[in-house]
């Protein structure tokens, strides 16, 4: 579907076209069919990158608020977290068909949170045009990964929606509905890096049990592209966190109620992400290409600003993730893959254990 095909199809429906990213990203979010939704996004994203759609938003209007639950399939069956099957090691041919149903509705939900990201903050807290550049790359990578498990799935006689799957993700990002920092550094930095984590166990497991083109397909398209995505919320959350300490002007557009993202402030530029460079990463023994998306404010690199900024980033980001995620992290972690992304083990190590909470003993009463 071409971009006159999406707006013959909104004047059918009745609705007006998109003509903002965030348009777009509204109209993604408000289409149930997986695969329509992924379609849709690709279209999105090609045109905002190649200047067919002119505004991430139209300042002159206050923009839609996103729907408290992207519209979602009803032919994939939903259970409570705590209920769902086991999916096994990949030893059966079951067992790994339920892992690629697992990945693929991930990825489904995935494209979700990447439109939700830039339609819930994008305007509000008038974030730079990279910014929506980096999301509107990661959503169509999103819907390009679920694409392919989708058809993955098919050819192995299944499909999405064959067996039960949970909202877990969704879940988890509503709690920071409230806050771009947060739902950064909890969906964007720990959900992402944790997938860097497990995917080359995955990759093994599929490699073990015979299903070659499975393996290749995580390891060549899906894996490398995690790394970038992962890097996109390392890379924000030190944007927001140093612009923050230049203007207060847009505290109040969030509630009082959650002082820990009060110092967002307005404006701030960037440049493009993406400047082309590869860098190398090893996947079970294989150099894997990836691209990273650098370049000045959009990058933030904190040695150019000093230690005292770095360690006042990474304790924000542990002070967030304690408020805003359950439990610790959970070791080993793929540190080849989270350095990559920028993600350095100061980050992420101290959360892996217990915070010692310190007490004040009061000198007893004679």
């Amino acid at each position: 579907m071409d971009a006159a095909g999406a707006t013959a199809l909104d004047q059918a429906e009745g609705l007006p076209p998109p003509k903002t990213l965030v348009d777009w990203a509204l109209q993604i979010l408000d289409t149930a069919d997986p695969d329509e939704k992924a379609r849709l996004g690709d279209l999105a994203a090609t045109q905002w990158l190649r200047g067919a759609i002119p505004l991430p938003y139209d300042p002159a209007q206050s923009p839609r608020a996103p729907p408290g639950r992207p519209a979602r399939s009803d032919a994939v069956r939903l259970l409570p977290p705590s209920r769902m099957p086991k999916l096994g090691k990949g030893g059966s041919a079951q067992s790994r068909l339920a892992m690629l149903h697992s990945l693929a509705h991930t990825e489904s939900w995935a494209v979700d949170l990447s439109w939700d990201i830039v339609a819930r903050f994008g305007a509000q807290l008038q974030m730079p045009r990279e910014f929506f550049d980096d999301f509107a790359r990661v959503a169509q990578d999103e819907g390009r990964h679920f694409a392919v498990l989708s058809a993955r799935l098919r050819e192995l006689g299944s499909h999405y929606g064959a067996l039960p799957a949970h909202d877990g993700l969704w879940d988890s990002a509503m709690s920071t509905s409230h806050c771009l920092l947060a739902r950064l550094a909890v969906e964007h930095c720990v959900h992402e890096a944790r997938g860097l984590d497990v995917l080359p166990t995955t990759i093994s497991r599929f490699r073990a049990g015979g299903d070659e083109q499975t393996a290749k397909l995580l390891e060549d398209i899906i894996y490398p592209e995690e790394v970038a995505h992962c890097a996109a919320g390392v890379r924000w959350f030190r944007y927001l966190c140093l612009r923050s300490r230049t203007s207060d002007t847009i505290a109040h557009l969030i509630p009082e109620s959650k002082p820990q993202c009060s110092e967002l402030p307005e404006g701030g530029t960037g440049d493009d992400g993406h400047d082309g460079s590869t860098d190398k990463l090893t996947v079970n023994g294989h150099d894997e290409t990836f691209q990273q998306v650098d370049g000045g404010l959009a990058k933030c690199r904190l040695g150019e600003k000093g230690d005292g900024d770095e360690i006042a980033i990474i304790e924000r980001f542990h002070s967030i993730v304690r408020e805003h995620f359950r439990g610790l992290l959970k070791p080993p972690f793929n540190t080849e893959a989270r350095k990559a992304a920028g993600f350095e083990p100061s980050w992420y190590e101290p959360l892996a254990v217990k915070e010692v909470e310190t007490q004040t003993i009061e000198p007893s009463e004679v």
